[in-house]
């Protein structure tokens, strides 16, 4: 949107077609993953073992993030340039476009990786022998 605002032409129907895109979309996925959590949320709740229960939460929990992780800056995004272009200085345009480029490739490795046991107990054995061999050299 920044390139068409430099046109010399009205950019009415470009915004009006990003926002409706946008919202479409956005909107179609957002219904399409609520419908799927609640689902899966009554099929959590009727697990008998509390175990279960919490293996599963940590497992939607880890699924939130990346959801939140990708759309809360590609609505920034999208919203601000026909709403808030004005007010809004472009070198804060600039961030979120590069966060939203850049931030959800960069986090889902460590918010799955988090939550994979054996990838976090292999990440703290690292960090605690390091820890330990520089307390030994010392």
């Amino acid at each position: 949107m920044s390139v068409v605002k430099l046109s010399c032409a009205s950019i009415k129907v470009n915004v009006i077609y990003v926002l409706m895109v946008a919202l479409l979309i956005g909107v179609f996925d957002l219904c399409c993953i609520s419908i799927s959590y609640t689902m899966i949320l009554r099929a959590v709740v009727s697990l008998s073992s509390a175990d279960a229960r919490q293996k599963a939460f940590s497992t939607c929990t880890a699924h939130i993030s990346a959801i939140i992780i990708t759309y809360v800056p590609a609505f920034f995004t999208f919203f601000t340039h026909p709403f808030g272009g004005h007010t809004i200085p472009p070198s804060l345009h600039i961030i979120v476009a590069n966060l939203y480029l850049l931030l959800p490739p960069t986090l889902n490795p460590i918010v799955y990786g988090v939550k994979t046991k054996q990838i976090r107990d292999s990440v703290i054995k690292l960090f605690q022998g390091e820890k330990s061999a520089s307390i030994q050299g010392n």
